[in-house]
């Protein structure tokens, strides 16, 4: 029925909205210790509770983590969410790592693998567990792998539907869409293993025992996919669901339980299940169970895979079934997944019998990837990750060499098993704690953000997108729902807060009022006015800024000596940000950023300004050029530390120390391109926390409570910090309605303070 309906779909919609769809990952991952033997610790306590967590959970064993992503729009995204869980997961281990491959690494006997333990809750899940190390021992439990989860958009669907019109209720018909679609893909997922299998070698503590005889053992067996062959984790002997129709599946699954052969639905470990989670009576989506881990990427698949499976996915969608998928139907496909999966080193691996002809299976791929080509070009698709993977396929189908799984084989051969993995598996935890603020896939989105994020699955709270420019979220968990814009911008802090903090001509005369010393100035809201009081100001250091500003934007600092032109300048600058401007005393000392959460000072940075440090040969144009390429400085708050800019405010500072762009410093000398330190503006931040004695800290907190103020990065300028604060030895320039965690996260020098985690717990959001 399912061919009827879609055999002509492809006339009725053309482009790329055919690849619309929602992409998860569960990714299975054992931890090991540093002699690649199975780890006898229990799950982190640092995840919570396993059983109820949606990204960190347990599979079999304590030992065995599993990584689960939400579904999401986009490969590329899917693959970031879970290469960021393993990061988190990896940088939480204590002298452990995770294992690289499907195939298990040394493991004890059987009754020494530590089963998932849980509390009442889970106790169903438990027993399950135990039953299943009874049935199939708890080493083959381990062998491990990537379930890719997929489903068609709602859009599509819903095109396909109008423009299709059959006699059918629309759950009937993506029913009908997923059905066909599993068919097919049973079907054709010895292509998918033929390309990229990637568990060749065992080692011999596993036991390998075939499940068509379960008492012959082999040690020495080498395969494609060990893991995808009757030796890797599949029920006792071969099962075969009705695909036909929602109904007959059920009855045919309620038939096997009632002949004992399995215990419930989910002991079906067919290679592709049915997902019925909105409703019992429909499928949601499908679990595609069939792939290797690749132990050449940290996230155990490459986007080039997963496109690949989508593809073969809708050219089996579209395509014509070549039969009913009857038993004999699913007994020959079972038949080309474990031929290829044993004998897929072969240079001719098997030859198909059907019909009593033989089957060159190079020629049966290649055939297959062109079908999918033809279609993808009749549909006018032409996304350019989905021609790349095809394109990529055809390769390893005319040069089989090419194929990962002899990259393996031969680092196993050099290394030896245990070895070659546990190398892999420590330059994965070396790439995880080189980016450690990172959400891949969200690299685009401010750091403070991605940190915030970061911290939100390594606690299990759910999280949305609701605005990726405006970096605008939503976290729930435990009916908890909070919204946060740029990491700091939340209900702690009422509107009324905010905008005092923004107006700080307002924020002086509220501290003013505590008593709590502030530069002393005036206001302006006319150029001309605020120009003609230079002679005023003339031989004062001062600082220019916009009565409304953050990250220290339309900021100029004048020291005494400055020329009248160069004043006005800096007037005009900070009109350009505001109708209102100050002009105030410059107090001198060295600035710090105190990081207000209620009454806790989380965090204290000193802040340098933008410099360099010369050579004797370079300009600092050049000195900057070199400086900006460390990966920890970018643009747009994505990393610890922002680029130094060469613009005008830097221009008139050099120029004032009678400097220019193409000044080139004696070497060890230090020039400094901005008086304001912001690291907006390519500042060095320096971690000062725990040296600042308690008095500016209390300072500190009650102007915060001055402006009823929760979380707020508050600028202070300090003279000496030898003595406590005084009347004379302190001022505070700003507080800030927005401040940025990740540099206190991540300083140029200094303690991670660990910002992100008291933003979470400020939020309610506690770990457990």
């Amino acid at each position: 029925m399912g061919s009827d309906i879609f055999k002509s779909a492809n006339y009725l919609l053309k482009g790329n909205v055919w690849l619309d769809a929602l992409f998860g990952l569960e990714k299975e991952s054992i931890r090991v210790d540093k002699n690649g033997k199975l780890a006898q610790t229990p799950h982190p306590k640092v995840f919570g509770n396993k059983l109820k967590h949606p990204y960190i959970t347990t599979d079999f064993s304590e030992s065995q983590v599993e990584m689960i992503t939400p579904p999401l729009p986009d490969i590329n995204q899917t693959i970031g969410f879970v290469e960021t869980i393993h990061d988190i997961v990896s940088l939480e281990l204590a002298d452990e790592y995770l294992w690289p491959q499907s195939l298990p690494p040394i493991l004890p006997d059987d009754k020494q693998i530590p089963i998932a333990k849980y509390d009442e809750d889970g106790k169903e899940a438990e027993h399950y567990r135990e039953f299943l190390a009874q049935k199939y021992g708890s080493k083959n439990q381990l062998i491990s792998g990537i379930h890719f989860n997929f489903s068609y958009s709602e859009k599509l669907l819903e095109i396909l539907y109008r423009k299709i019109n059959p006699s059918l209720s629309y759950e009937e018909f993506k029913d009908e869409a997923y059905l066909k679609t599993i068919r097919q893909m049973l079907r054709m997922r010895w292509l998918y293993i033929l390309l990229y299998g990637s568990s060749p070698v065992v080692d011999s503590s596993l036991e390998l025992k075939c499940k068509l005889a379960p008492y012959s053992i082999d040690k020495d067996v080498v395969a494609l996919s060990i893991r995808n062959s009757c030796y890797g984790y599949r029920n006792i002997g071969d099962l075969y669901p009705d695909y036909s129709s929602v109904t007959n599946f059920r009855s045919s699954i309620n038939q096997m339980i009632e002949e004992k052969k399995i215990a419930s639905s989910k002991e079906l470990y067919s290679p592709v299940r049915l997902k019925f989670i909105k409703s019992p009576e429909h499928i949601t989506y499908i679990e595609l169970r069939f792939i290797d881990i690749d132990p050449l990427t940290k996230a155990g698949v490459t986007k080039d895979e997963l496109s690949f499976l989508h593809a073969l996915a809708l050219y089996g969608l579209l395509s014509k079934e070549e039969d009913d998928f009857d038993v004999a139907a699913q007994a020959k496909a079972n038949k080309y997944h474990g031929c290829v999966a044993l004998y897929g080193l072969d240079e001719i691996p098997c030859m198909f019998e059907d019909n009593g002809e033989q089957i060159n299976i190079w020629n049966e791929a290649e055939k297959l990837i062109r079908g999918i080509m033809n279609l993808f070009e009749e549909l006018g698709i032409d996304k350019s990750e989905y021609r790349d993977s095809l394109l990529h396929a055809m390769e390893l189908i005319e040069d089989p060499g090419k194929r990962r799984v002899y990259n393996v084989l031969n680092g196993i051969q050099k290394m030896g098993y245990i070895p070659y993995h546990l190398a892999i598996a420590g330059n994965n935890l070396l790439k995880s704690r080189q980016k450690d603020y990172n959400f891949i896939g969200l690299e685009d989105m401010e750091l403070s953000t991605q940190l915030l994020l970061r911290e939100a699955i390594k606690r299990g709270v759910f999280f949305e997108i609701m605005d990726r420019k405006e970096n605008f979220i939503r976290l729930e968990k435990n009916g908890n729902v909070q919204y946060v814009k740029q990491a700091t911008k939340t209900s702690l802090d009422n509107y009324a807060s905010v905008l005092t903090m923004e107006n700080k001509l307002v924020t002086k005369r509220i501290l003013e009022e505590h008593g709590i010393r502030v530069p002393k100035g005036e206001e302006y809201t006319n150029a001309e006015t605020a120009k003609s009081d230079y002679v005023r100001f003339r031989g004062m250091p001062v600082v220019i800024k916009p009565n409304q500003t953050n990250f220290g934007t339309g900021i100029t600092i004048l020291k005494e000596n400055m020329d009248e032109l160069t004043f006005q300048h800096a007037v005009d600058i900070a009109f350009e940000y505001d109708s209102t401007i100050l002009i105030e005393e410059f107090i001198t000392g060295k600035e710090y950023r105190f990081f207000v959460i209620g009454d806790e000072v989380a965090g204290i940075l000193h802040r340098v300004p933008a410099n360099v440090t010369g050579d004797g040969i370079k300009s600092i144009r050049e000195l900057v050029r070199t400086k900006n390429e460390d990966s920890l400085r970018g643009k747009g708050y994505h990393t610890p530390l922002e680029k130094i800019q060469l613009c005008e405010a830097e221009a008139m500072f050099l120029q004032a120390q009678f400097k220019d762009f193409d000044y080139i410093p004696a070497y060890g000398e230090t020039v400094y391109l901005r008086e304001n330190s912001n690291i907006s503006t390519g500042g060095d931040s320096i971690d000062f926390t725990d040296d600042i004695p308690d008095s500016y800290k209390q300072i500190a907190i009650k102007a915060a409570q001055a402006l009823n103020v929760t979380i707020t990065g508050l600028d202070m300028i300090i003279p000496n910090l030898t003595k406590d604060a005084s009347d004379d030895n302190y001022a505070i320039i700003e507080l800030n309605f927005n401040p940025a965690i990740h540099i206190h996260c991540h300083p140029f020098k200094g303690k991670n303070r660990k910002l992100n985690e008291k933003m979470m717990d400020a939020l309610g959001y506690k770990i457990g």
